[in-house]
């Protein structure tokens, strides 16, 4: 099978290519490959894919909301693109979705077809790429994530473990409640998923949920920090230029209805900081 993975050098795409090993992989990044040009629509769909998982985006939440055009350019514009070349083509697309298409304000996890409502550009922009995605594609699988996080990316377990060491002391909100998502066990769902042609909407996170200021004090626990003290803010208290969904954890209900599930978010954040402590060694 071939499949086409955009955004390949990011921190699903890396995952991506260790879980389809047995995949012929056609690897597409910046700066060799723009989504964002019309003439990439040719180029990708020349590439006879079989599937496209497209992990491209602008994921900087504050500065989509710095810069809103940008960030319809890159996910809506962007998205058209690749859907374009796999209608093209006849491949079947991966489109990787955010968590933060809700807007957080529900009272318990968001299912597959809850209404979207974002309330910042970031989740307004990957809505417009849900949309543009399902009226172009028909084999199409939209894979909706949060707190995405592998060893060598930018996430928010390596920014709480550096802060950590760097400032002695951290302040974490307490009102942004969400799933914290392994790359690694993500890419192995979306592998199963590709194989099962079973086409539609998709939650494929790790198994709970937490607030940001409970993900911080279970890192700082696992990692041997305890004893770096951590106050609870609200998001009032945090300045930044989004504002992201309060309460929007995910539901896997349909991918558990195929048999793909994730494990607890704990056992993963184990694994990286394991990942991390012999890479560490190693230098």
């Amino acid at each position: 099978m071939r499949i086409v993975i955009t955004g390949a050098l990011g921190q699903l795409g890396k995952a991506l290519q260790h879980a389809l090993t047995e995949a012929d992989l056609v690897l597409i990044d910046l700066p060799d490959w723009d989504i964002t040009d019309p003439q990439s629509v040719a180029l990708m769909a020349n590439l006879k894919p079989e599937v496209m998982i497209h992990c491209a985006a602008m994921t900087d939440v504050d500065g989509c909301a710095r810069n809103p055009d940008l960030a319809y350019q890159v996910n809506a514009f962007g998205t058209q693109n690749v859907a374009l070349a796999c209608q093209r083509s006849g491949a079947a697309m991966v489109h990787i979705s955010t968590n933060e298409v809700f807007d957080g304000t529900a009272t318990e996890p968001y299912r597959e077809f809850d209404s979207r409502h974002p309330i910042n550009p970031y989740g307004a922009s990957k809505l417009a790429a849900e949309q543009i995605a399902a009226r172009l594609v028909n084999k199409l699988y939209i894979v909706r994530i949060s707190w995405l996080f592998a060893p060598g990316g930018n996430n928010f377990v390596g920014k709480i473990t550096a802060a950590a060491d760097k400032h002695g002391r951290l302040r974490v909100v307490t009102d942004e409640v969400a799933n914290p998502t392994y790359a690694p066990d993500l890419a192995d769902a979306i592998a199963h998923l590709i194989q099962t042609e079973h086409y539609g909407n998709y939650h494929l996170v790790n198994e709970g949920y937490c607030s940001r200021y409970e993900f911080a004090l279970e890192i700082l626990k696992q990692s041997r920090r305890e004893s770096v003290p951590v106050s609870p803010i609200t998001s009032d208290e945090f300045q930044r230029a989004s504002r992201p969904p309060p309460f929007a954890p995910l539901c896997n209900t349909l991918g558990a209805a195929l048999g793909i599930t994730l494990r607890p978010w704990q056992e993963t954040l184990s694994d990286y900081l394991a990942v991390i402590d012999s890479l560490t060694q190693a230098k």
